[in-house]
Order: structure tokens, then C-alpha cells, then sequence
């Protein structure tokens, strides 16, 4: 057995569909409920109203995010099945422009002619749909479209968000409500790019600093906005 054999390497990359899901739906969960919270909030609303607002914005939200993952994920997932059928087709009547083609995207690369050609001719001998889905479309195992996961994905994380700032609602004394349900929510947003950062692979603070930002912004607008028309009604 070979060293090569011997170590088996987990790429970020594989992570990719589950985490963008994950990190997309508890951020839109934590920042759409927050900022529903503090602008029905800043509106003079009751506890009770506030509540009833954030779960209602939870409920909504999760079905939102688990559909529309769910549709755009299928419509990747229908245009890799359909070039995939492409690329078989034209596997089946041209099997030798496929064979140069795929050795030229070898040597784009830096292979030797001679040497692509013959790697060329072994990859299709073994699987010449799944290396031209590979090397000319781009498609692989790790990054195929995968909607069902997607979509439950977004679902549960997008509520565990929401469920966040809803659960301040409870603990915080009316008086308090917007000011804690902001600073808290600053926090898990904090927490979140981190967590997302550290699993992908990224910058820590950029992704820290990226996500708290926007959620203060749509708090402070949706605050403003709650004000507004409180003062108004």
C-alpha cells in the first residue's frame, strides 16, 4: 500500500453545499427575526405582539428559505443533468473529438501532449462521461447540486437562528427589549461568522466583521422604520 493510500485528506471544498446552506439560513434567521423583533418593537408594540411577530417571522422564514434553496438547487441540479446528457451524447458519436478534446484540456493545463493523450485514453477507458463531467464541465461528487439537502439545511438553520433573538424576548424586560435583542444579536452574529469562517477555511475577523455589520445596519433601518410609523399610527 502506498503512502498515498495511507493518507486520506478532507478537503474544505467537500463542505461546500451543506456549509454555504447552513451559514445562509442562521444568518438570514438571526438578522431577519432580530430586525423584525426590534422594529415591531420600536413601534411601541407589547411583548406579546413582539412574539408573536418573531414567531410568526420564524415559521415563515424557515418555509422561505427551504423552498427557494430547494428551487434554485434543482435548477443547478437540472442544468448539470442536462449537459451531463450532452456530454453523453456526443460521447456516443464522436467518441475520438472527445478523446482530443479532453487530452487539449490537459495540455491547457501543462501536460505534456503526449502524456495527456495517453492519460486521456485511460480516464475514458475507465469512465469517459464521469471524466469529461469532471475536467471539461467541472462537475464533481463533492460539489454536485444536492437541493433536499439544501433545503432541509436551510430550514433547520434558519429556525435555530430566529429561535435566537426570540428566546431575548422572553428574558428581557420590556423596557429593554431593543437594546438587548441588538446586543445579543450582534453577538450570535459574531459567534456565526466565526463558526462559518473556522469550517470554511476563511479569515476569521473578515467574516466576523462582515456579518455583524450588515445585521446592525438592518436592525438600525428596521428600528427606524418602527419608530417612524409608531410615532405616526
Amino acid at each position: 500500500m502506498t503512502r498515498l493510500r495511507l493518507h486520506r485528506e478532507n478537503h474544505l471544498v467537500q463542505r461546500i453545499g451543506w456549509l454555504r446552506a447552513a451559514v445562509l439560513g442562521a444568518n438570514d434567521g438571526i438578522v431577519s427575526t432580530a430586525s423584525l423583533i426590534v422594529g415591531v418593537a420600536a413601534a411601541a408594540a407589547s411583548p406579546g405582539d413582539v412574539m408573536i411577530a418573531g414567531v410568526a417571522g420564524l415559521v415563515a422564514g424557515a418555509m422561505s428559505m427551504a423552498a427557494g434553496e430547494y428551487v434554485s438547487v434543482s435548477s443547478q441540479a437540472d442544468t448539470e443533468r442536462a449537459d451531463l446528457a450532452r456530454e453523453g451524447a456526443e460521447l456516443a458519436a464522436n467518441p475520438a473529438f472527445e478523446l482530443d478534446e479532453l487530452a487539449e484540456i490537459y495540455v491547457a493545463r501543462g501536460v505534456d501532449p503526449a502524456l495527456a493523450r495517453q492519460v486521456a485514453e485511460q480516464l475514458m477507458t475507465r469512465g469517459a462521461l464521469g471524466a469529461h463531467a469532471r475536467d471539461e464541465l467541472g462537475i464533481s461528487d463533492a460539489t454536485a447540486a444536492r437541493p433536499l439537502q439544501a433545503a432541509i439545511t436551510s430550514a433547520a438553520t434558519f429556525s435555530l437562528g430566529a429561535a435566537l433573538p426570540l428566546l431575548m424576548v422572553v428574558v428581557a424586560p420590556a423596557a429593554w427589549l431593543v437594546g438587548m435583542v441588538s446586543v445579543a444579536t450582534l453577538l450570535f452574529l459574531a459567534l456565526l461568522g466565526a463558526i462559518g469562517a473556522r469550517a470554511g477555511g476563511a479569515d476569521i475577523w473578515r467574516a466576523t466583521v462582515r456579518v455583524t455589520f450588515w445585521g446592525a445596519l438592518a436592525m438600525a433601518l428596521t428600528a427606524g422604520i418602527g419608530r417612524v410609523f409608531g410615532t405616526v399610527v
